[in-house]
């Protein structure tokens, strides 16, 4: 099924809402809850740089997102990065699709945008073996980052990638 990638704009946010709030229904699908997804939410993820996935219909399949850091230190860096494809959609390549397009993109900002880095919750392999399919490497693990509504902790492994 053909899907085409394009940036994301404020006409999308409704949809944008709708996609983020599916994802975050499933297990591993976000770290945020459906309640936590809100339109001050998707507006604030569109103001960095923001890439859909758009089905034939006009159907917003998936929603990739990151920012700049504002932090002169840090300005060459792409962080708070969260992708969301509907679960109805995955595994067909959508989510690798998204990160090439924001990769592509972050190698022609300027000033020069030289590395991404990303947080993926130790429970969610397949995640982490998407990113390091892109080329992220493991820099790290913090330890009980995570907490679910019932009390589990979790750890999030930090990725990065330099361009």
């Amino acid at each position: 099924m053909s899907y085409t990638i394009r940036p994301a704009g404020p006409e999308d946010i409704t949809a944008l809402i709708a996609l983020h709030k599916a994802a975050a229904a499933v297990p591993d699908g976000l770290a945020r809850r459906p309640d936590e997804i809100t339109q001050a939410y998707v507006e604030r993820c569109i103001a960095g740089i923001s890439f859909v996935a758009v089905g034939p219909d006009g159907t917003i399949w998936g929603e990739i997102h990151a920012a700049r850091e504002t932090v002169a230190l840090f300005s060459h860096v792409l962080s708070s990065l969260t992708v969301a494809v509907h679960p109805d959609r995955q595994g067909r390549g959508i989510g690798s699709r998204l990160f090439e397009a924001l990769i592509a993109h972050a190698r022609s900002m300027q000033p020069p945008i030289l590395r991404i880095e990303l947080a993926a919750g130790a429970g969610n392999p397949g995640a982490i073996r998407l990113y390091e399919r892109l080329g992220f490497q493991h820099e790290g693990r913090q330890v009980a980052r995570g907490r679910y509504p019932d009390g589990r902790l979790e750890d999030d492994i930090l990725m990065g990638l330099l361009l």
